[in-house]
C-alpha cells in the first residue's frame, strides 16, 4: 500500500490542462454539489473559480462553524537545529549556505519549551534540518521524553524517518507528524532539491504513509507555494489527503499553506501564489474535505493573518521564531525564513478574540489515550475556565 503508485496514474500537464478548461458553469455546479469530487475541485480552484472567491468563502466559513465550532487551536515551533545535509535551493538551512550553525543541547530545548509553555502555549511542534549524525533518535527522544510533560501535544517537523523509528517517537510522547512534499511535481522537485537524502522522491512522499502504519494521531501536510503552478498543486495535495484518510481514518489529516518567504540564499519563487489565489485554494480544500484541519504559520502578514481567520482556519502559530532557540534568550544562528507576523502569542488571541473566536491553547493530552485515566474538564485552554471546543 503506497501513495507513490496512486500518484503515477496522474499526468501533472493534463490535470493542469483540464483546470484551466474549467468554465463559470462548472464552478456553479461544484457549489451547488453536495459531497464533493475531485472533478469538482478542479473547478474550485480553476481561474475561472476566482469571482466566486467570496462565496466559497461564506461557505467555508459555515461549513468550518458547523464541524469545529469557533475556535482556533494555537501551538508554536521549537527549532532545536539548523544542521542540514540537503541543498535545498530555496532554504536557509541549504548545506551550502555559508550562515551561523546551531544545535541546541537537550537541556536547551527543555529551556526554551519552558519558555515557550511560559507563554501560554501546550502544542509545540518540534522542527530541525536534516542531519542524523547531529540530531539522532536519542537526541530526539530525549527532548520529547523531557519536554512532554509540559505540552498536552508534541508534534515533529523533522526529516523522514522510518516506520519504526515513529513508533519510538511516538512512544517518547510524540502524538503528531508534519511533512510538506515541497512539490508533487517529481521533475521540479529533483530540481530545487539537487542533492542530500531529500532528493528521493519517493522517500519524502511516502512519509506520510509511515507515520500512519506507526500511529500518530495527526498528519499534516503542505506544498510549498511558489515552486509550481499551485492550481495543479492543490489537486495532488487534495488528491494524498483523501488516499491518507481512507487508509488511515483513525489520523486527522491537516493542511498548511507555506508560502515561500525570503531566506538566505536569495531564491525567488517562480511561481508567486497572491492572497486572492491563497484563498481560493484554502476554501477550496475546506469545501472538499470539511474534516481536514487548515493551519496557518507566521509566514504570512498579521493583516492577512486576521481576514483569514473565519475562512476555515483551524490552527496558528503566534510569536514564532524559527531560528534554533530564541524564545529564552536571543540566538544568532540562521533561521529557516523571515517570519512576517512579530505579534506576541497574547496579541495574536487577542485579535482571535476580537474576531468572535475562542483561541485554545490545549485541546489534547497524551492521557486521553490510556483507557484508565479518570475523565476530566480541561480549564487550561481557555481564558473563561470552559472544556477547549465548548461553544
Amino acid at each position: 500500500m503506497n501513495f507513490y503508485d496512486e500518484l503515477r496514474q496522474y499526468d501533472w500537464t493534463g490535470i493542469e490542462r483540464e483546470i484551466l478548461r474549467r468554465t463559470p458553469a462548472d464552478v456553479e455546479r461544484a457549489l451547488g454539489a453536495g459531497a464533493l469530487t475531485m472533478d469538482d475541485f478542479m473547478s474550485l480552484v480553476s481561474p475561472a473559480a476566482e469571482p466566486f472567491v467570496e462565496e466559497m468563502a461564506r461557505k467555508a466559513h459555515r461549513l468550518t462553524v458547523r464541524r469545529f465550532g469557533r475556535i482556533i487551536g494555537m501551538f508554536a515551533p521549537l527549532y532545536v537545529s539548523n544542521v542540514c545535509t540537503n541543498r535545498c535551493v530555496y532554504c536557509g538551512f541549504n548545506a551550502g549556505n555559508s550562515v551561523e550553525r546551531r544545535t541546541l543541547s537537550v537541556e536547551q530545548a527543555v529551556h526554551e519549551g519552558r519558555a515557550i509553555n511560559a507563554l501560554g502555549f501546550r502544542h509545540l511542534l518540534l522542527v530541525c534540518g536534516e542531519a542524523p549524525r547531529i540530531v539522532t533518535m536519542e537526541y530526539l527522544t530525549g527532548i520529547t521524553e523531557r519536554l512532554r510533560s509540559l505540552f498536552g501535544s508534541l508534534a515533529v517537523e523533522i526529516f523522514p524517518l522510518s516506520t519504526e523509528e515513529y513508533e519510538r517517537l511516538i512512544a517518547a510522547g510524540v502524538d503528531g507528524l508534519t511533512v510538506f512534499q515541497e512539490t508533487y511535481n517529481e521533475s521540479v522537485y529533483k530540481e530545487v532539491h539537487p542533492k542530500g537524502r531529500k532528493s528521493d522522491f519517493g522517500w519524502r512522499l511516502e512519509t506520510p504513509t509511515r507515520g500512519g502504519w506507526a500511529g500518530f494521531r495527526k498528519i499534516g501536510l503542505g506544498a510549498l507555494l511558489g515552486l509550481t503552478d499551485w492550481r495543479t498543486e492543490s489537486f495532488f495535495l487534495a488528491l494524498h489527503a483523501r488516499w491518507l484518510m481512507k487508509n488511515f481514518w483513525k489520523s486527522q489529516v491537516s493542511f498548511s499553506f507555506p508560502r515561500l518567504r525570503p531566506a538566505a540564499g536569495a531564491f525567488q519563487p517562480p511561481c508567486p501564489v497572491s492572497d486572492l489565489n491563497m484563498v481560493q485554494m484554502m476554501t477550496a480544500l475546506r469545501l472538499l474535505l470539511p474534516d481536514a484541519g487548515l493551519t496557518l504559520s507566521t509566514r504570512e502578514s498579521a493583516d492577512l493573518r486576521d481576514h483569514l481567520i473565519p475562512l476555515g482556519i483551524t490552527s496558528m502559530s503566534a510569536g514564532s521564531h524559527t531560528e534554533p532557540g530564541g524564545y529564552a534568550e536571543r540566538s544568532e544562528a540562521e533561521a529557516q525564513f523571515k517570519i512576517a507576523d512579530e505579534r506576541s502569542p497574547a496579541a495574536v488571541a487577542a485579535v482571535i478574540r476580537e474576531k468572535g473566536y475562542e483561541p485554545v491553547w490545549k485541546d489534547w493530552d497524551a492521557a486521553f489515550l490510556h483507557r484508565n485515566a479518570p475523565a476530566a474538564v480541561n480549564t487550561d485552554c481557555g481564558e473563561r475556565g470552559r472544556p477547549c471546543g465548548s461553544p
